[in-house]
């Protein structure tokens, strides 16, 4: 399977957009921070999901569900982000934020999981948007 440079990233217009919403109005964010974000934010997925990955493994699962992400975040010493993303996920599943539009495709999505990937970091770019903007906003 060819592997190309864009599937392994979040689009830069989504990384910009959630950085814009984390200053203020008059502020800029450079070209080379935009890209810095960007491959650290799809680094961070990657090695999250990896160790979700793992546990899934482990349990002879084959899908990763929104608990292996938060048992993956703890692990890997990340226990600060699990609780806002913990609500975040139980509201998600309570139907109480939006399922969410698929640009690209123009249906709506209903799924919360993610089948495992044997390539760690393709198709990062269909992460919802939230998940990413909530990580990042939180102080």
């Amino acid at each position: 399977m060819e592997v190309h440079e864009q599937d392994r990233y979040l689009p830069i217009a989504n990384i910009s957009r959630i950085m814009k919403r984390s200053i203020p109005p008059t502020a800029k964010v450079s070209k080379d921070a935009k890209e810095c974000v960007q491959e650290c934010v799809s680094e961070f997925i990657a090695f999250i999901t990896s160790e979700a990955s793992d546990k899934c493994k482990q349990e002879k699962r084959k899908t990763i569900n929104g608990d292996d992400l938060l048992y993956a975040m703890n692990a890997l010493g990340f226990e600060k982000y699990t609780e806002p993303l913990r609500l975040y996920l139980t509201k998600y599943r309570e139907g109480s934020l939006d399922a969410g539009i698929d640009e690209r495709k123009g249906k709506e999505m209903t799924s919360n999981v993610y089948q495992l990937n044997p390539n760690p970091g393709i198709a990062i770019s269909q992460l919802p948007n939230q998940v990413v903007s909530s990580l990042l906003s939180y102080p």
